[in-house]
Formats: structure tokens, sequence, C-alpha cells
């Protein structure tokens, strides 16, 4: 039998005091925003949230018949979706990687008869006191959306789907590229070209799908007995400071290749490279992912659908409205890797 998690237990490991836990637990002012989300996310690391199920024991019943009684409308795809897109670090409509994917969301769920209710910029975590909880039929949200907003989904019982984020506090289906797979398969390519001599740019703590990067970086390396000799301040959180850290690299020291976390930030790399008068491909050649800018002179990029994220974020919540109970998926889409033979460079020796 599960034990009870306490608030002192969630005081302690978070390390704040109970009655923040508690304030922070029911939605009460009296903790700032960053505290109030680290009290969720140890809260549901915890497993707080699993709790309140209780009562006695039950005859076991098929999947099928569970979700039936959990959700009598099972069979039917009427409704409201509501697409949550908080409008932070770039994360809009505008964007050339979160437009698509909104307009994968859109499309399909037009096709389905459904309507798209969108909140771009929640102002407040209590979004319900604005809308009809009863209304909305299910939930996807694009990009990264703060612990409180999923603990407030959790407790309205919403079926939802994240698109390209995960959060340890709350367990939902989730939609991403291949990430570990792609960079892989790009690693063992720049390899096999030759390659030896990398460093890995960009925040790899921005989002889940950056870290995964990094992660299939490191360890292609590890697998070719590559050293990884990674410069730190390449994963700095602001432009400038990315660019400061490309400019203090000697041209002497320079890697073979720069792998970027996405293709803003291989755009980045190059403006520096260019200010420094260093010559892209023959002093050192860069790397992207997400194919959002065609004409930046790189030598490989991975062209994600992100319309395709968009519309199987919508099939994959249209399914879990049809199954409850059933636990929570994560849908990994591949993708095409793209070479440009225009920026390839000669093996080094």
């Amino acid at each position: 039998m599960r034990k009870k998690v306490t608030m002192q237990q969630i005081a302690d490991t978070a390390g704040v005091s109970k009655f923040a836990v508690s304030r922070a637990l029911t939605g009460k002012s009296g903790v700032s925003e960053q505290t109030r989300d680290k009290i969720i996310r140890t809260a549901g690391q915890l497993g707080y949230f699993k709790n309140g199920t209780g009562g006695a024991a039950r005859a076991v019943v098929s999947d099928e018949e569970k979700d039936r009684e959990m959700n009598p409308d099972w069979q039917r795809q009427t409704g409201t979706i509501l697409v949550l897109f908080p409008n932070i670090r770039h994360q809009n409509m505008d964007s050339l990687y979160w437009g698509p994917v909104f307009e994968g969301i859109s499309a399909r769920l037009n096709e389905k008869g459904l309507d798209i209710l969108t909140l771009t910029e929640p102002s407040s975590d209590k979004v319900f006191s604005l809308l009809n909880p009863e209304a909305i039929q299910g939930i996807i949200t694009v990009g990264a959306v703060s612990p409180s907003l999923l603990l407030e989904f959790q407790r309205l019982q919403i079926p939802v789907v994240m698109v390209d984020h995960s959060d340890s506090a709350f367990h939902c289906d989730t939609v991403f590229s291949d990430n570990i797979s792609l960079m892989r398969e790009m690693m063992n390519q720049l390899i096999a070209i030759g390659y030896r001599k990398f460093q890995f740019a960009g925040n790899i703590y921005d989002a889940p799908s950056f870290l995964e990067r990094w992660t299939a970086f490191r360890m292609m390396l590890d697998e070719h007995n590559i050293p990884l000799e990674q410069n730190t301040k390449l994963f700095h959180e602001d432009i400038v400071g990315l660019k400061e850290a490309v400019s203090e690299i000697p041209k002497s020291q320079l890697p073979e290749v720069f792998v970027c976390v996405n293709d803003s930030t291989a755009r980045f790399v190059l403006e520096q490279l260019t200010n420094q008068n260093v010559s892209v491909p023959d002093d050192c050649t860069v790397t992207g992912f997400d194919n959002v800018m065609v004409d930046l002179p790189i030598l490989a990029t991975v062209d994600v659908n992100k319309s395709l994220l968009g519309r199987r974020a919508v099939d994959q919540l249209l399914w879990r409205v049809e199954h409850p109970s059933s636990p929570a998926e994560r849908l990994l889409i591949h993708a095409e890797m793209i070479f440009r033979d225009t920026y390839m460079t000669p093996k080094r020796g």
C-alpha cells in the first residue's frame, strides 16, 4: 500500500516551510511563483497527487470497462479543445517552429469537426475562472507550461496532451520529435565523414528536447571513444552570452563542428564567427536542428515536421478521451536528416 505523502515531507524535500507548502498546494497567496512551482514539482515527484484514490478494493475490470465507466461519452468526438499557447521565449504563433505546430493542431481539429479555443497568454494560473471546465473536452499544451497550471488541469481531471514539453510533477501524454535517435544519426554521419572535434552550443536547459539532444551528443562521443571537451559557457541562456562564449575561443582552438541545439542557435553562432573573420566551412562548420531557416549556411539540420507534431497531438488527445485509465504515453516522431553538400568540407587529418 502506498504511504501517504505528507506536507512535512514535501517541505523537507523542497527546503521550504510547511506553511509555504500548504499555501502552494491550496492555491492561496503568500508564496512566490517560483516557490509555488518548486513545491508543486516536488509534490508531484514524491507522488503526492496520486494519493486521492483510496477506498475499498474493487473487482478487476477490463480497461475498456473502466474507460466507459469514467467517460460515458467516450465515443463522442464533439466539443471544444483548449489549446494553451503561453507567449514566452518566442513561443508564439509567429514563431517559425511553434507556428506550424499550431497550424497542424488547428487543421486536424477542423477535420474532426471539433471547436478550438486558443489561450495564448494566460495571465493567471486560475485559467478556468474565465472558462467553463465542463465545456472543455481536452487540452493541448504547446511548449513550456507552468507546474501550477498543470496542477489545475489535474484537479479538474481534463485530458491533456503536451507538445514538446514534459514535467515530472504531471503525468500525461506527450508528443515529441525523436530527438535522441535524430541527434545520434547526425553525429554518426559527422563522425563517419571524419570529424572528431566538437562543441555543443545552446541552452540545454531551455526545453526537454534540447536536453535530449545534448544527451544523445554525449552518448555518441562516448560510443566512438571521442573525448568530451565541452566548453560549458556555450550553454549560456541568452544570445549575448552565447556569442561572447564563441568569441573567447581562439581561432587555433575552434572545433571542427559547432553542433547547435537548433537552427536559431546555429544562426547566432554563425553571426559571431563571421564577426571574427572565421571562414565557414573552411575553418569550422556548424549544424542546426528543426530546419526553420532554409538559407542558413550550415552543414546539416533535421527537418522536424512541425505540423505533424500538432496533428498527432490531436489524434492522441482524442484517443485519451476514449481511454482515460490507460497509462500515459510518449509519442516520438522521426524526421528527415538534411546534409547540405555545399557546406561539406574534406575529412580532417
